[in-house]
């Protein structure tokens, strides 16, 4: 099938993949290839267009130069291409060290996750490292998924529950699970069951579709929120891993020693506010991306990122690389706006109000 193009203005294709949220596209020539649900999908990007093709699609409209729904509008449902990035990020707080991740991460997307493999993908996560990650994910989609292929390039799809449920305890262990097999397992036999229904979840508040996910084994406030933002569309759900953490403490409450789980995520509701799913999803990606340079600059001293500091450098033509910058900048929490003075922490002007 010959490549056709999909407006994607505001967008950054190779960012959004690399960025934490998926882990199975994988970089071929200039392009990447991956699973959109139980298609084989190519896309690679040119400015504002996506040039992509995708196994068992239907053929462009004679004389148009997009893909023939319902293809086009997956691929665009996939990639969130209707987000109104502008907007978004206009509702961000303004300080220092958000700006300089919203440049950074300009074009980074949230993308919408199938329910199931997102569920799947993050009960796997725990305790694991991205790297990892894409080794379990890759090793269950060979395993049980479904073989798939566009071009020259073999692709597979990842499994429904009813296929890991038909499996053994084992069967997961060997595909790198480790103690993770016994939860990916249960969840599947509930969502095979018909007890668990992601499908009937989505019109559940927010709290009630956390509660529910942090009654599935293996899944706490943290993987949670990813799903509820990965799969769900809450964009309000802000997941608060080891990366997002060390940002909050580091940067937000400097001077103030042994602040809570709790305390962090009654900050971080309010302060990120509608959009902090997106918030976060920056802030990770920088502090990641920065950590990842820090390792390769011998100048910088290297040495496992989780042991050092990481410091939020800017994007070319960004602000400045430092997150204590001197002069003035407006901080916004709930209703409270003021100006933050030289030098003063984000978490001496920041009042937090009281999360509903």
């Amino acid at each position: 099938m010959k490549l056709v193009e999909i407006s994607a203005p505001d967008f950054d294709l190779a960012m959004t993949l690399d960025s934490g949220q998926v882990f199975h596209w994988e970089k071929i020539g200039v392009g990447f290839v991956g699973a959109i649900a139980d298609y084989a999908v190519y896309v690679e990007q040119n400015g504002d267009l996506l040039k992509g093709k995708m196994e068992g699609g239907a053929s462009a409209t004679p004389g148009s130069r997009e893909l023939a729904p319902p293809v086009a509008g997956m691929v665009r449902h996939y990639l969130a291409l209707d987000h109104p990035l502008a907007d978004i990020c206009a509702s961000f707080p303004d300080d220092p060290v958000m700006n300089a991740a919203r440049l950074f991460c300009r074009g980074l997307r949230i993308i919408r996750q199938p329910k199931w493999e997102c569920l799947a993908t993050f009960i796997c996560s725990s305790m694991k490292q991205v790297a990892h990650i894409r080794q379990i994910s890759l090793a269950l989609r060979r395993r049980f998924g479904a073989r798939r292929k566009i071009g020259d390039h073999v692709v597979y799809t990842f499994p429904p529950a009813q296929r890991i449920a038909r499996a053994t305890e084992n069967d997961l262990r060997e595909c790198a699970l480790g103690y993770r097999a016994k939860n990916l397992l249960a969840t599947a036999r509930f969502v095979t069951s018909g007890e668990c229904d992601l499908e009937s979840w989505s019109s559940l508040s927010d709290p009630d579709l956390r509660e529910k996910f942090c009654s599935l084994p293996g899944v706490g406030t943290k993987i949670a929120n990813c799903v509820m933002l990965f799969a769900y569309e809450r964009l309000r759900a802000f997941p608060i891993d080891v990366w997002i953490e060390r940002v909050l403490k580091q940067e937000y409450f400097p001077r103030k020693k042994n602040v809570t789980e709790p305390q962090l995520r009654e900050f971080s509701e309010a302060y990120f506010g509608e959009h902090g799913g997106y918030a976060q999803q920056y802030l990770f990606h920088h502090a990641r991306m920065a950590s990842r340079r820090m390792a390769k600059n011998p100048d910088n001293g290297g040495g496992a990122p989780s042991r050092r500091r990481t410091r939020l450098v800017r994007p070319e033509g960004g602000p400045s690389p430092r997150l204590a910058v001197t002069g003035e900048s407006k901080l916004r929490s709930g209703s409270h706006t003021r100006i933050r003075k030289t030098n003063e922490p984000v978490s001496q002007v920041v009042s937090t109000p009281r999360v509903r």
